[in-house]
């Protein structure tokens, strides 16, 4: 990331374009795949810029998923909120949006189990355990809307189907998973509707 001479260096934008090219080396190979030299090779700047934004590789690590988590969730509430008020159809939306990301080269399944499973320390695990809280708030909120008697018992049920899905995907056979996975969700959400109702009832 060679600066022209005579500029000024942009500490934010320097620490922004690190971290966006980063976050693209480090899921296609891994937290532990490659090295610090190789990585700040790979990025274009030096070991001491790299630590100056940082600190250290961890640092950057931390930072990414981080950065990465927010990224995701976001782009998963706006597909949620897209699909208009009923409950089956934002859940329909997540999931599609989950297998047109299945379908995209270079997908590599979920960053923040890949870091769990490669790299594991109590702040990645705990920057995880955070990620799929984030999912399941997200997911709790849709069963909720719904009228289901146990929103986050539901929602825990279908963050299994949502992570079980990309590991599927990166593992095995990713076309039509997140298809699979949909009509599996709209299942427990009718049957816990329709439950709650039955009670009611």
């Amino acid at each position: 990331m060679p600066v022209a001479k005579g500029s000024t260096i942009d500490p934010g934008r320097t620490r922004a374009t690190i971290l966006r090219n980063a976050t693209q080396v480090l899921y296609e190979r891994g937290l532990d795949g490659i090295g610090v030299a190789e990585l700040c090779s790979r990025l274009g700047v030096s070991k001491e810029t790299l630590y100056r934004h940082f600190g250290t590789k961890d640092g950057l690590v931390q930072a990414m998923l981080e950065a990465r988590s927010d990224r995701v969730v976001r782009w998963l509430t706006d597909a949620v909120d897209a699909a208009g008020d009923d409950p089956a159809a934002q859940l329909g939306a997540l999931f599609e949006a989950l297998q047109a990301w299945y379908d995209v080269p270079g997908f590599r399944g979920c960053a923040m189990l890949n870091a769990a499973a490669q790299h594991h320390t109590s702040t990645v695990r705990a920057i995880t355990a955070r990620h799929l809280g984030r999912y399941r708030e997200l997911l709790a909120a849709i069963a909720d809307r719904a009228g289901v008697a146990d929103p986050q018992r539901l929602a825990r049920q279908l963050l299994i189907l949502v992570e079980g899905a990309t590991v599927v995907a990166d593992h095995h056979d990713r076309s039509g998973v997140g298809d699979d996975a949909r009509q599996a969700a709209l299942t427990l959400l009718a049957a816990a509707s329709g439950a709650d109702r039955s009670t009611r009832g």
